[in-house]
């Protein structure tokens, strides 16, 4: 059976947020504030958030700092992965990848296709580990926050979700 099993132990994780774009402000970034607010009543620890616009040096330096920031276990983007010229989220985070998590774009796109139908295909999410930091990074829209944390991130990063998920993986991201 998979889902939550009630009788575990949740353990909360250290989740850093990154709105990647040209066209909000802190005053107007609703999907960031969406996924900052569910990060937190899912009971997990808001560690980080920063805005920055779409360009490849900004964004690899503020993913690669929390990166090696210790008390940061996972960073959530929102923003920069579609098609247009200045969408480059991807671009800037994969060079940063140990391990690409090919499985959840897969997942991402099963799920936003049931929202938006095709329009699924325009969007670049993708997710990886580097130096035991998981990063997913999403749409910049609201309803890509919601179907990419609500339906496959938030399952992931929850220590009660069976019969796996990424916080089990924590202790041995860094074995060699």
């Amino acid at each position: 059976m998979h889902g939550i099993n009630d009788s575990l132990e949740f353990k909360p994780v250290r989740v850093a947020v990154l709105t990647v774009t040209d066209s909000r402000t802190a005053a107007n970034d609703t999907s960031g504030d969406l996924l900052a607010q569910r990060i937190e009543d899912a009971g997990h620890i808001l560690a980080a958030r920063d805005l920055v616009a779409d360009e490849v040096p900004t964004i690899q330096k503020t993913v690669g700092d929390w990166i090696d920031d210790p008390n940061i276990d996972a960073v959530v983007s929102t923003g920069g992965t579609g098609l247009t010229g200045r969408d480059v989220t991807p671009e800037a985070i994969r060079p940063l990848f140990e391990k690409e998590i090919e499985g959840f774009s897969v997942i991402f796109h099963q799920v936003s296709f049931q929202s938006v139908g095709l329009s699924t295909l325009q969007s670049r999410a993708t997710a990886g580990l580097a130096k035991g930091t998981f990063i997913f990074a999403l749409p910049g829209s609201n309803g890509a926050v919601k179907d990419g944390w609500d339906k496959v991130i938030s399952h992931q990063l929850d220590s009660r979700h069976k019969p796996c998920n990424l916080v089990e993986l924590m202790p041995r991201l860094m074995e060699k």
